[in-house]
């Protein structure tokens, strides 16, 4: 039988998935030497196949370890290895934009198909490729999403919202969120001047009195957020919350957003962060049971 392993910094999510398959779960024992170096210990048996559970946030410690992990398992006879990293690192920086840059998608992708054989992502940060698998070559991709779990935890929060994308790129999300239940949408256009630097425009619609929730794939500074929200209080609505997949809300942009009137700020547990409020587990053991190279 499959064998599910986690790790310390990940370690609850792990074993719901391994729970959810009805597989056995181990967790690996890792040990971090004074001078930075990490040392590792797997079970001392281990089967067949094996199903690697971490999230890829804080991502450079993560990636040697599970590295050290994977080629110490093929050592120890382990023939078929999945990654389910519910975010995937370092999937933003596709070209490069100035002479010099690093293209770390195509590096870190090139990484992880060396040493495993699937790879199991949720909502991955991706620009200018439409798959996964253009990323991480000669290598079982799958690329799920939260949708399923935001409309779920929506449904069982919020009386008919009226739910806001932020900018173009997450109309995807919040059309799929929408489709069951025909709740009205609108999506806002953004323009980029740098990572903390944007201006939000939304087209002209009723708000007033309403529950509004802007939603979104990735929170890391929270300026696109911010600037939403400024929008959105002019018309004085009734509440407005966030909801994104993955939560990073770096420096005080929790702060920041609270003192401009949010009510609530939900995540996945994709990144734990205490904003999670839903769980995208499920989704990801749903789609391994209905694989059966990597649901034996």
């Amino acid at each position: 039988m499959t064998l599910v392993l986690g790790f310390n910094d990940y370690l609850a999510p792990a074993q719901q998935l391994a729970q959810a398959l009805a597989m056995p779960f181990k967790q690996v024992e890792s040990h971090q030497f004074p001078d930075g170096e990490t040392k590792v210990t797997l079970p001392s048996v281990l089967s067949k196949q094996l199903i690697l559970c971490q999230t890829l946030n804080q991502p450079d410690h993560k990636l040697i370890e599970l590295i050290l992990v994977a080629q110490t398992a093929r050592e120890q006879g382990v023939e078929h290895i999945t990654l389910v990293a519910p975010y995937l690192c370092y999937m933003r920086q596709d070209i490069a934009f100035h002479a010099g840059e690093a293209v770390s998608q195509r590096i870190i992708g090139k990484l992880l198909s060396d040493y495993f054989d699937a790879v199991l992502t949720i909502d991955p940060h991706l620009h200018r490729i439409h798959h996964l698998s253009q990323a991480i070559p000669n290598c079982q991709t799958l690329t799920l999403h939260a949708t399923p779990a935001m409309s779920a935890f929506i449904r069982q929060h919020v009386e008919n919202p009226v739910i806001i994308g932020p900018d173009e790129e997450s109309m995807q999300w919040v059309k799929a969120i929408v489709r069951a239940d025909q709740w009205h949408y609108t999506i806002a256009s953004k323009q980029r001047f740098g990572d903390k630097d944007v201006a939000v425009t939304l087209e002209d619609i009723n708000l007033a009195k309403r529950d509004v929730i802007i939603v979104d794939d990735i929170a890391s500074t929270g300026r696109t957020l911010e600037q939403t929200v400024k929008q959105l209080v002019k018309q004085e609505p009734n509440s407005i919350s966030i909801m994104v997949t993955h939560a990073f809300f770096v420096d005080d942009a929790i702060e920041r957003l609270n003192t401009l009137g949010v009510n609530n700020i939900w995540s996945s547990d994709s990144v734990l962060h205490n904003t999670n409020a839903f769980s995208v587990i499920e989704i990801l053991a749903q789609a391994i049971k209905s694989s059966p190279q990597l649901s034996r």
